[in-house]
C-alpha cells in the first residue's frame, strides 16, 4: 500500500474547495496550485497559463495551468488533469469535516468538490512524489478552466504546450477505481422567439404573444417525447429546456421570449434528430399564432456543439495503466461510460485519449453536494501511484518524452 500523508491531502481540499472561482473566475485557484508547486520546488520555467480564455466566448480571467516535469526517469509522458472552475452554486461556499464526509456548511451552497476534489488529487500525487523522492517519468499537469460551462477550456487549449503525452488521467467523479471510457456528446439551444408587443387590456388581439409560441412548442415537444428523457426505439438521448427569460410588465403582451436548452445522446446523429425536433416544433408554434390583421411572429434558433460524444477501447494504454495501478493497490475497477460531458471528451478529440476517475464526489451542483472522504484519499492514492509506476502498456512503451 503506497503511503502519503493523508491529513496534508485533507487539509489541501478544504482550503481548495473554499477558494471562490466559479467559471471563468479561476485565477485564484490557480495561484493556489502554482504557490504549492513551486514550494515544493518545482521550477518557475515548468509553469505555463493558455489563452484558453481568449477564445472562449464566455471571456475570463486566466487560462488553463500546464506545468511540465522532466521526471527522474524515462518514459512514457503521463498526464494528470481536473478542472478549477465549480457551479455557481459552489461560489462562497464554507467546507466543514463531519466524521468520513466533508459539506458545505450554508445549507444553500454546494461543496465544489466538483472538482477542487480533481485538483487535490493531482496536487497530492505530485507532492508527494517530491517530498518522498520517488522516481516518475515526465509529467503534464492540466488544471483546465471552464469545464461546467461546456468544456470550453479544453475546448480551446493550446495542446501545443502539454509535450505530447502518451496516457491521459483526468480526475473528476464520484468512486475512484470508475474508469470511464466514454460520455455523451450535447448541443447547446438559444431559442429566441420575438412575437408582436401590444396593450393587453385595450387591445390583446393586435399581438403575438411569444410565451404562448414557446409554451405551444414546449408542450409538443413533452407529448410527443422529445423532451426530458428521449427514448425511440432503440436510441437514447436527453433533453431540457434550462432557461427562459421573457417579459416586463402584466399589461403588455410578451413581446420576447429568450430560452436556452440542451439536447444529449451517445449518438451523434440521433442527437441532431433531437435538435432537429426541436426546430421543427418551435417553426410550427411561431407559424400556429398571428395578430387579428394577420402578423405572425419570427424564430432564431442557434445550435452551438458542446462536445462530442466518444468512446476509447479498454485496451487503450491509460485504461489498461489505470486498471494496473487498481490492481497493485489491490482494489476491483470498474468500465463505465458516463452520461455527463467530461474535459476527456474534448481531449480525447484533440488525439489524447482519456480515462477519467472518480475523487469522492456525490450529489454534485446540488446543496447536498458532498465529499466522501476515504475515497478521496483513495483516489489520491491512485493517482500516486499513476506517478511513479514504472511499468506502462507496451503498446505506449516506444513513444516517449523527455
Amino acid at each position: 500500500m503506497l503511503s502519503f500523508d493523508e491529513q496534508s491531502a485533507l487539509n489541501r481540499v478544504m482550503e481548495l474547495m473554499a477558494i471562490p472561482g466559479g467559471s471563468g473566475r479561476e485565477l485564484q485557484v490557480s495561484r493556489y496550485l502554482e504557490s504549492a508547486l513551486l514550494s515544493a520546488g518545482v521550477p518557475s520555467s515548468a509553469f505555463s497559463v493558455d489563452t484558453a480564455h481568449e477564445r472562449s466566448p464566455a471571456g475570463g480571467e486566466t487560462g488553463n495551468l500546464i506545468v511540465r516535469l522532466r521526471g527522474t526517469r524515462r518514459g512514457p509522458r503521463r498526464l494528470l488533469m481536473a478542472h478549477m472552475d465549480t457551479v455557481p452554486l459552489a461560489v462562497g461556499c464554507c467546507p466543514v469535516l463531519e466524521g468520513d464526509w466533508v459539506r458545505a456548511a450554508s445549507p444553500t451552497t454546494a461543496l465544489g468538490a466538483d472538482d477542487r476534489a480533481g485538483c487535490a488529487v493531482v496536487l497530492t500525487a505530485v507532492l508527494e512524489a517530491l517530498s518522498q523522492g520517488l522516481d516518475y517519468p515526465p509529467l503534464t499537469l492540466l488544471f483546465a478552466i471552464q469545464e461546467e460551462t461546456g468544456l470550453r477550456g479544453v475546448r480551446f487549449l493550446k495542446t501545443s504546450q502539454l509535450g505530447d503525452p502518451a496516457l491521459c488521467f483526468n480526475w473528476d467523479g464520484r468512486a475512484p477505481t470508475d474508469l470511464v471510457v466514454g460520455a455523451v456528446g450535447a448541443s447547446n439551444l438559444l431559442i429566441t422567439i420575438d412575437g408582436i408587443a401590444s396593450h393587453a387590456g385595450v387591445h390583446p388581439e393586435a399581438g403575438v404573444s411569444a410565451l404562448v409560441a414557446a409554451s405551444l412548442a414546449t408542450a409538443e415537444l413533452q407529448q410527443q417525447g422529445w423532451h426530458g428523457r428521449v427514448i425511440k426505439g432503440r436510441r437514447r438521448g436527453t433533453s431540457n429546456l434550462g432557461v427562459i427569460r421573457g417579459g416586463d410588465a402584466t399589461n403588455v403582451v410578451m413581446p420576447q421570449v429568450v430560452i436556452q436548452a440542451e439536447a444529449r445522446s451517445h449518438e451523434p446523429a440521433f442527437r441532431a434528430r433531437i435538435v432537429a425536433e426541436f426546430r421543427r416544433a418551435f417553426e410550427r408554434a411561431v407559424r400556429q399564432l398571428k395578430s387579428d390583421d394577420g402578423r405572425r411572429g419570427t424564430l432564431q434558433f442557434v445550435e452551438d456543439q458542446r462536445y462530442e460524444a466518444f468512446q476509447i477501447d479498454p485496451d487503450t494504454p491509460c485504461v489498461v495503466a489505470a486498471a494496473r495501478a487498481a490492481e497493485v493497490l489491490e482494489l476491483p475497477s470498474t468500465l463505465r461510460i458516463s452520461d455527463g460531458g467530461l474535459d476527456a471528451n474534448w481531449l480525447t478529440a484533440h488525439g489524447f485519449p482519456t480515462v477519467t476517475l472518480g475523487c469522492g464526489q456525490h450529489q454534485v451542483h446540488t446543496v447536498d453536494e458532498r465529499l466522501n472522504v476515504p475515497e478521496f484519499l483513495t483516489a489520491c492514492r491512485m493517482a500516486l501511484a499513476l506517478v511513479i509506476r514504472a511499468d506502462q502498456p507496451a503498446s505506449s512503451a516506444g513513444r516517449s518524452a523527455g
